[in-house]
């Protein structure tokens, strides 16, 4: 059974920094690539970031390009997501993902279930 667990959100400050780690197991998580999307309320849930299996591609929305990083430590079967210069526009709930790749949805086969981020002005 694929379990995709996320943590570390919170509420932070505008021009804050937080730090999302999403812990996989039930499968090989070496071979999968990994991504964070985000869901505001109301709105549809978007890709934030992506990467390769080996760490080594990396694709970013570009609205939080620069402002980003996404990384991963296939020893722990972790992916983690480092935010900084955090907006408002920045609240959503964050989705881990896992599939073969891609910008959409579709593109992954397995979810976590989700943690909050807040941005308060």
């Amino acid at each position: 059974q694929v379990q995709l667990v996320e943590s570390g959100g919170g509420l932070v400050q505008a021009g804050g920094s937080l730090r999302l780690s999403c812990a996989a197991s039930g499968l090989t998580f070496s071979r999968y690539t990994m991504a964070w999307f985000r869901q505001a309320p109301g709105k549809e849930r978007e890709f934030v970031a992506s990467i390769s299996w080996s760490g080594g591609i990396t694709h970013y929305a570009d609205s939080v390009k620069g402002r980003f990083t996404i990384s991963r430590d296939n020893a722990k079967n972790t992916v983690y997501l480092q935010m900084s210069s955090l907006k408002p526009e920045d609240t959503a709930v964050y989705y881990c993902a896992a599939g073969p790749g891609g910008l959409t949805v579709p593109a992954y086969n397995y979810w976590g279930q989700g943690t909050q981020v807040t941005v308060s002005s």
